[in-house]
């Protein structure tokens, strides 16, 4: 933070409900859902007293349409950033999809081993660093602001409490993250 000592406050979001064409790994977007749009909807309603500054998303499809659609609510702009996506997965991508390989790494993390990666793909340690430089730069970007950030499940579980001090890997073990 800079010499201001004027704090952003961030309110993250996972993603509203997503529909994917296929049933393996990508990283490709997928698309929201109409259950996912009224989520979206609602979270920008929910945003309205909080006078929110700006929109920060990952920029896979379903977290952008997310983002959008909360900002046509908050008359804001939404500004995509790569440094926002999901973990990078690696060598799964193209295999069929089973949550038990995004688990059996995840649980790693939230056990405490950060060094643990996907093969061909990030460790724990990689993704909060990718993501806490991003955080920093929209807190300075918006000072004394609040900014909603629009990610993903896996993500914001690892990240979230590594940077907050009033979390422990155990609540991401603990605590799914509902869509929006």
């Amino acid at each position: 933070m800079s010499d201001l000592f004027c704090a952003a406050t961030l309110v993250l979001a996972r993603h509203a409900q997503a529909a994917f064409v296929e049933d393996w790994f990508s990283d490709e977007g997928g698309s929201l859902t109409p259950q996912g749009r009224q989520q979206a909807a609602a979270l920008g309603d929910a945003l309205q007293g909080r006078r929110i500054a700006a929109i920060f998303s990952s920029d896979s499809s379903r977290a952008v349409q997310t983002a959008e659609i909360a900002a046509a609510r908050l008359g804001v702009a939404v500004t995509a950033c790569k440094s926002l996506r999901e973990v990078a997965i690696g060598s799964l991508i193209g295999e069929p999809f089973d949550v038990r390989h995004l688990e059996a790494v995840s649980e790693q993390w939230w056990s405490g081993s950060l060094d643990a990666g996907f093969r061909g793909g990030e460790t724990g340690i990689e993704v909060i660093e990718r993501q806490r430089q991003q955080f920093e730069e929209i807190a300075d970007l918006h000072r004394g602001e609040t900014v909603l950030v629009v990610g993903h499940q896996t993500a914001l579980r690892v990240v979230v409490p590594h940077l907050a001090r009033n979390l422990t890997p155990r609540w991401a073990r603990d605590n799914q993250l509902d869509s929006t």
